[in-house]
């Protein structure tokens, strides 16, 4: 990952339950309008925001997830954890792991920053992620015809859309949340 400037690596990329993250987005808006110096010049938040500035739900799986350190220890990562932590979502609406890193990692990267791990096989209760080219299926075990990722909205997502700039993601922080 260091040798192609990768910071952010998943398996898997399923949709969120809703009732979990009620403010989350409401909260993390808040915390880019406030914090407009930590945003980059471009980053991926449009695959977690839509262009009506509604949270699609898209999150990385944080049960496989391989992290550059220097990402959660950077200024911007701890400055946004600690406004989510004195909102007080993580014990009042279980706010967990996984959304909160999928939301910072679109927010704080560029697109070409994050990998999805195409090439190695996960099963979870659930969903599944079993490598589509033969090259790669030989070597794993398990049942192509149960494979979540290549049909899932969120992987499709990640591979529409691309980098937006700080002022496009500054205006949809701006816009009202559209429920």
């Amino acid at each position: 990952m260091r040798d192609n400037n990768l910071v952010y690596g998943y398996t898997i990329a399923p949709t969120e339950k809703e009732l979990t993250v009620e403010t989350l987005w409401n909260t993390t808006r808040r915390w880019m309008i406030e914090n407009p110096e930590h945003l980059p010049e471009k980053s991926f938040i449009h695959w977690t925001i839509n262009e009506k500035s509604k949270y699609t739900m898209c999150h990385f799986w944080s049960n496989f997830e391989i992290v550059d350190l220097s990402f959660y220890r950077s200024a911007a990562y701890e400055s946004y954890f600690q406004h989510l932590d004195r909102a007080g979502g993580f014990f009042y609406e279980r706010w967990g792991d996984a959304p909160v890193h999928s939301i910072a990692a679109s927010m704080l990267l560029r697109k070409e920053q994050i990998h999805w791990f195409e090439d190695v096989g996960y099963h979870h209760p659930g969903y599944a992620h079993c490598p589509n080219k033969p090259e790669m299926h030989r070597n794993c075990i398990c049942d192509k015809g149960q494979n979540f990722m290549y049909h899932g909205m969120c992987n499709r997502r990640f591979a529409e859309v691309g980098d937006i700039y700080k002022d496009q993601a500054l205006e949809l922080a701006h816009l009202p949340d559209r429920k």
